[in-house]
């Protein structure tokens, strides 16, 4: 067995044999389980106090960085850069030598969708000039794809420094249909029809790879330019936006508000920990560091965070991804149906949870490169394998314990004081921990955006309210989906997952 295949296995191996030993040992063991649950549970409050203060410092700070125009501070680099710190100009290069390449992969997502995007993109504080825009369409997706990307570019072409449609080709050999393999093909005809001809150095150039309905707010250019210049090693890093899932938010249902809302309250608390901050979804890259990597992996669903692998082993571990503390806006999982919304919302956190696949990527390169020091090693391995793990069974496993031992443990656990007292406890630890999720409806309020004919108070109410189902949420659409994931790499071969779009669309009448 290679390196490579014993790491696929060990997520869902892991996962199973935790559930097999909750069954086994409440059985065998009551007494013990039940001490271990409560220690669990106090574990789980205090972690979860813990993430809360990372959650609230993200916040505040991105708060504070949405309301700086950051043009104008880069403007203020350019300007120290000529006439002030000349070790800082030795370092860094002037903010208008810097071009921002922006790749949109586009399936069969409806027009309303792709022009919002657009429309956000027409609407940025930053030179225009300075965008190379690309609409990268599926031949897949057939004639209904190209007109949409003939109608975005009669619209849109001339508003940009340079607009490129692409067609991927289907069935390109090595390759599966996703995201992946269609960004690649976009970049290298980025290359080789824009960027080699206007000779912009590829240092001096930013890839922000979004998903089609990805809306970026006005200063994002400008913040991306800015900690670029400001960053420690701007070549070996990918710049994280923050995800924010509410372009259909008032069309979402509650449970997908939450499970949307959970999402991008777990990314704010790893920006606030950038030690453990891996890519996720829509990021930005120097195009140099795209070369270096060969692009995006052609063959693999999980693109979006296997990047990051691609850069950490090709630079022998000297790589990093960078937090912008600023949002870009996304669609939340919906569909005109309630049960189709709950399907596609369980079918996203499950392509979400295959990216253990990268476990096993991981695995194998540390393998096989010495020159990555053994405690960066075990630090990535364990947390990403706990973390996986920890996906899988916590929700599980809180929400069994509490019980499984009165029902398995036998008469004589039943009859003593720890029987009686276990549910009781478990209840009260869990209880505690609902000021987190009680924190967390209030977050996700402020987050909000305005809403046509603005809130009443029964809105706010309801917005509040829903947070109940957040224990529901943690396991049909946490645990549930990535115990699939993970079994599925477990068994490989034919139940190994392919790529699975979101359906993207917009109710008129929501």
């Amino acid at each position: 067995m290679t390196v490579k295949r014993f790491f696929e296995i060990v997520p869902g191996a892991l996962a199973w044999l935790t559930f097999i030993a909750m069954v086994l040992f409440s059985w065998l063991l009551p007494v013990w389980v039940s001490i271990f649950i409560i220690l669990f549970d106090t574990y789980w409050l205090m972690k979860t106090i813990y993430l809360s203060f990372h959650l609230r410092a993200t916040f505040v700070e991105m708060q504070r960085v949405m309301k700086i125009d950051w043009l104008a501070k880069i403007r203020e680099l350019g300007l120290a850069r000529k006439t002030h710190d000349l070790e800082e100009a030795a370092r860094v290069r002037s903010w208008s030598d810097i071009y921002h390449l922006v790749i949109l992969p586009m399936y069969n997502e409806p027009y309303e969708v792709v022009r919002e995007s657009f429309e956000s993109l027409a609407k940025i504080n930053y030179p225009k000039e300075k965008l190379i825009v690309v609409l990268a369409l599926e031949e897949a997706a057939g004639d209904a794809a190209k007109q949409t990307g003939e109608r975005i570019e009669a619209e849109y072409g001339t508003q940009f420094g340079r607009f490129l449609i692409t067609i991927h080709p289907a069935g390109l050999q090595g390759e599966i249909p996703g995201k992946g393999s269609n960004e690649s093909w976009a970049g290298m005809q980025a290359k080789e029809k824009l960027i080699d001809p206007m000779r912009i150095p590829y240092a001096d150039l930013l890839v922000s790879v979004f998903d089609v309905d990805t809306q970026v707010y006005p200063e994002y250019f400008g913040r991306l330019t800015y900690v670029f210049l400001k960053a420690e090693h701007p070549l070996r890093s990918i710049y994280q936006p923050i995800a924010l899932f509410v372009n259909n938010v008032y069309e979402a249902p509650a449970l997908a508000r939450v499970v949307s809302f959970s999402t991008t309250f777990w990314q704010m608390m790893q920006q606030s920990r950038p030690e453990r901050l891996t890519s996720f979804s829509s990021q930005s890259i120097p195009f140099q560091t795209l070369l270096d990597i060969g692009f995006w992996q052609r063959d693999i669903v999980s693109e979006d965070s296997r990047v990051f692998w691609q850069g950490f082993l090709r630079y022998h571990s000297d790589f990093r991804v960078v937090p912008l503390f600023y949002p870009v806006s996304m669609d939340a999982a919906a569909s005109p149906s309630f049960w189709g919304t709950m399907k596609n919302l369980y079918k996203q956190q499950r392509r979400w949870a295959w990216g253990s696949e990268n476990i096993s990527y991981m695995a194998d390169g540390f393998s096989r490169d010495p020159a990555i020091p053994a405690a960066k090693k075990r630090y990535w391995t364990f947390n990403n394998i706990e973390g996986f793990h920890s996906w899988a069974t916590n929700s599980l496993m809180i929400f069994a314990l509490g019980w499984l031992p009165l029902a398995l443990g036998g008469r004589h656990f039943g009859e003593s004081l720890l029987s009686y007292s276990l549910p009781r406890i478990t209840r009260w630890i869990i209880s505690l921990s609902m000021v987190g999720i009680a924190s967390s409806a209030i977050l996700s309020i402020l987050l909000l955006p305005k809403k046509p004919g603005g809130h009443t108070i029964t809105d706010y109410f309801l917005y509040f309210l829903q947070w109940v189902f957040m224990p529901i949420t943690l396991i049909i659409f946490g645990a549930f989906p990535a115990i699939e994931a993970e079994t599925r790499l477990m068994l490989g071969g034919r139940w190994r997952l392919g790529f699975w779009v979101t359906p993207k669309g917009r109710n008129p009448k929501a």
